[in-house]
């Protein structure tokens, strides 16, 4: 439930109004939309009694929330969340690219990549030291040394990195991590997603193979009700009937998103479309589309990559997508 304040409403009555709902058993969060205050109300509310409460003078009208989401939902939160990575800021009118590799392979090839797409533009760099595979003997990633080799990659260019978890066991070794990615696989791992939102680092959400938009917010939801709420949600394809494209890129997702909930969305289109050809006009859409940046694959040497080079721009082509993408910046803006 929402009440909405009247302006003029004094620091010592809202002041009462919430240590009210709270002696009510209710979680209540604060928002500011222009001169009126916000209070959205978490819990169980058959105790409130909504025809009293609108009489109060300094209430200017109250709505129930239907959807399952509350610290998700823009409605309890008007205003864009920007999340800040290192000065790096995604939402709110900023664009952030994160890009790199799928997977780390060496000290050369990871710093190689960072120092290209940190020279055409990408703000955080992306690179999987764990990563999950369809086949148990398809590549797995370096683990522990590849987190190494990317933080030594940080250190050589200053990017932000970003990387994913596939199990709460292996939160020790990401404290240096600066974004955490919760891949498609994991969307409802829900003993992965509490123990994530006991954290204050920024957690990348990746919608899975076959979720639908709700449930990608209940996932959120998940993490922001432990406390962390610094989210930020990624649309990487789903899985439909279609087979000439590796997934389906939604991108009707990001104005669906932008409407429901306050986080900042960005889009993948490597992961959606499972060919380089078609990373840069799918870059190209989601930026067109309102998107607050893009997560792209890039490798210094595709055809030899452990992983998803099919994918993966070179570092010439990655260029010359950031250059278009910035043009289309200039206009949707």
């Amino acid at each position: 439930m929402i009440t909405v304040l009247k302006a003029g409403t004094t620091e010592e009555q809202k002041r009462m109004l919430i240590k009210w709902f709270e002696d009510q058993g209710l979680r209540v969060t604060e928002y500011q939309d222009g001169d009126q205050t916000v209070l959205g109300l978490i819990g169980d509310i058959s105790k409130i009694d909504v025809e009293m409460l609108e009489l109060l003078d300094i209430v200017d009208h109250v709505a129930l929330v239907s959807e399952p989401f509350r610290k998700s939902n823009r409605k309890f939160h008007p205003e864009d969340t920007i999340v800040d990575v290192n000065g790096v800021k995604i939402g709110g009118g900023n664009f952030a690219v994160i890009a790199g590799p799928c997977s780390v392979e060496t000290e050369d090839q990871i710093i190689e990549v960072a120092e290209a797409v940190k020279k055409s533009g990408a703000t955080l760099l992306r690179g999987g030291a764990f990563k999950p595979r369809t086949s148990p003997y398809d590549f797995q990633g370096l683990k522990a040394e590849g987190l190494r080799l990317l933080m030594e990659a940080k250190r050589v260019t200053g990017l932000p990195i970003v990387t994913e978890i596939m199990n709460q066991d292996h939160l020790e070794l990401f404290e240096d991590v600066d974004v955490i990615q919760v891949g498609a696989r994991n969307m409802q791992n829900f003993e992965l997603l509490k123990e994530l939102g006991k954290l204050k680092k920024p957690i990348l959400l990746k919608r899975g193979l076959a979720n639908t938009i709700k449930e990608l917010l209940m996932s959120a939801e998940y993490i922001m009700s432990n406390g962390n709420e610094n989210i930020i949600l990624c649309e990487r394809g789903i899985r439909t009937f279609e087979t000439y494209t590796r997934n389906t890129l939604d991108l009707s997702v990001i104005p669906v998103l932008h409407k429901l909930t306050h986080l900042p969305v960005i889009v993948d289109p490597s992961h959606a479309t499972g060919h380089s050809d078609l990373v840069e006009p799918m870059a190209m859409a989601a930026t067109a589309g309102g998107a607050d940046g893009l997560m792209i694959e890039v490798h210094n040497n595709p055809p030899m990559a452990l992983c998803d080079g099919a994918q993966s721009l070179t570092p010439a082509e990655f260029d010359d997508t950031m250059q278009k993408v910035r043009r289309i910046r200039e206009v949707v803006q």
